[in-house]
């Protein structure tokens, strides 16, 4: 009902005549646009923007909601070539000022609003430029309104991401605009609170998000590029928190050149964005084997990543899959084991499908999570119960690697822990698990299966004595054993493409539990 309310007063005169007011207008700073492809994946092939029907663009009927989104932006204006008119541009941009001058739900959303304001200013030669007076008082002004709304709805929104591209909006017009300095001011305030709010003391998202650090990451390099073009002094706050950040993405990425698909991650491929850091003269190293109480130990090749992480707080829970003590096993640039991914788009059953410990290679009991899940809307889960890590160990020698953890998410309703062993053999190529759960009494008979997800692009085939399964990837082969337990091959989901899916294999040990401790052992070995 507040909701409904709200939007009624947003579509109001009152609310309108509170973000429209005399301005005094000094665009002097106009920034590089060069610097939004670490934000914008650029087009190789080029538009010309004079292709297209400028008098009907803003009336096409038959566009969703996601692509009214993608044209409000105005983000594909970096990929027009330079042979587009910017009386082109600036026609379309009078237009889209005369039909949404006032507020409206459609194209005036938070995110489509902040990222429209920054690609408008930050691609001034065709927006700007050259054009008549009245033009430019229409243009400023309706900058200047849409970052008052800005200003007025930033506490209101949820997502950190959105309210992290808003801040920046706010920063750059206070940047561009001489008179409004204390525009800067307010979107660095509110920098600072999404900061504390979202990330550590050690500045590691508090949801422990691999893609949120990198988001993150490339904004406060966005902002303080702005600054430093500007010819203003950075704040040191966006300084120490690239600092951190940058040792975080050498550690997730930069080291292994590889995504990891834990936590509502997916493949993103980083390649341009590394290219734009040398560019700008940006070099982060990181030579730790655990941050954010994620592991990697690395070598020759070969790469074991685990999740030893307890369960974020339920308000940062929003991308948080249930894969505790979940790994990916990476050779020769080739993932053997691999977390399918993570779907982000509003579809409730496949948010909470991919959130599920039976979508990680990791341990499920009776068909269910190690942590339960609740609607926080129609669209999103969060945590409801979680779970807390209660041993780690990690031993990284030449010839020998071993990480080990237990987590109590089954103890609540089973009353059982669950401890996992990974041992690695450089030498022999051979990676040993050793998966124990554990129970102060007598266990019950209860269904287990611990999960090995592969790429789609693996080929696998069960031995006749059922006791192993071949993995044929494109450079090597890999046999998986188990002895004392049932082995199968199961049909899965694969989310690693963002916000799509496709199918893939898993290999699983299945079992019951009848003891007060159950060992069940598997081995993988190069053939």
């Amino acid at each position: 009902m507040l909701n409904f309310f709200r939007r009624i007063y947003l579509s109001s005169i009152f609310y309108d005549k509170k973000i429209s007011k005399t301005y005094n207008y000094d665009f002097k700073y106009k920034p590089s646009n060069h610097l939004l492809t670490s934000i914008i994946k650029v087009q190789t092939k080029k538009i010309n923007i004079d292709d297209f029907s400028l008098e009907n663009v803003w009336i096409n009927k038959k566009l969703n909601q996601k692509q009214i989104n993608k044209l409000n932006n105005f983000f594909w204006l970096l990929g027009l070539d330079l042979k587009s008119s910017s009386m082109s541009v600036q026609l379309i941009i009078k237009n889209w000022i005369e039909i949404n001058y006032k507020y409206n739900i459609k194209n005036w959303n938070f995110k489509t609003t902040s990222k429209r304001i920054i690609s408008w200013l930050s691609n001034s030669k065709l927006t700007y430029d050259n054009s008549i007076d009245q033009y430019k008082k229409d243009f400023n002004q309706i900058i200047l309104k849409q970052t008052s709304h800005l200003i007025n709805q930033i506490d209101r929104v949820d997502n950190p991401n959105d309210k992290l591209v808003g801040a920046s909006a706010i920063i750059l017009v206070g940047l561009c605009y001489n008179d409004y300095k204390n525009l800067t001011l307010k979107g660095l305030n509110n920098l600072r609170k999404i900061i504390k709010n979202d990330l550590d003391s050690y500045g590691f998202p508090k949801s422990r998000n691999i893609h949120l650090l990198i988001f993150f990451l490339k904004y406060l390099i966005l902002i303080r590029e702005w600054f430093k073009e500007s010819q203003n002094e950075i704040p040191e706050f966006i300084n120490e928190n690239i600092f951190y950040l940058g040792q975080y993405y050498a550690f997730f990425w930069q080291n292994i050149n590889l995504d990891l698909l834990f936590n509502g991650n997916n493949k993103s491929d980083n390649t341009n964005f590394d290219l734009y850091l040398k560019r700008l003269g940006y070099s982060f190293k990181n030579e730790k084997n655990e941050i954010g109480n994620y592991v990697i130990l690395k070598n020759k090749g070969k790469i074991i990543v685990m999740d030893l992480g307890s369960s974020p707080n339920r308000k940062f829970s929003r991308d948080y899959q249930a894969g505790a003590l979940s790994f990916e096993f990476i050779s020769d640039g080739e993932k053997v084991f691999t977390n399918p991914g993570y779907y982000s788009e509003k579809n409730i059953k496949l948010n909470e499908l991919c959130k599920s410990s039976a979508l990680h290679n990791v341990l499920t009991i009776d068909d269910n999570s190690s942590c339960k899940f609740k609607k926080k809307n129609d669209s999103e889960l969060e945590i409801k119960e979680g779970l807390k890590i209660t041993q780690k160990n990690i031993i990284f020698e030449k010839n020998y690697w071993k990480i080990m953890g237990e987590h109590d998410g089954y103890l609540k309703k089973y009353n059982l822990l669950y401890k996992r062993e990974i041992e690695f053999y450089p030498e022999k190529n051979k990676l040993i698990g050793l998966e124990k759960i554990m129970g102060k009494k007598t266990i019950p008979n209860l269904k287990f299966d611990i999960r090995f997800h592969l790429s789609p692009l693996a080929k696998i085939m069960k031995t006749q004595d059922n006791k192993s399964v071949l993995i044929e990837l494109e450079n090597a082969g890999w046999k998986f054993t188990c002895d004392d337990y049932e082995i199968d091959i199961d049909n899965g989901i694969y989310f690693a493409n963002k916000n799509t899916y496709s199918e893939n294999q898993n290999i699983f040990i299945s079992g019951i539990t009848n003891s007060q401790s159950n060992k069940i052992k598997w081995e993988l070995s190069k053939i």
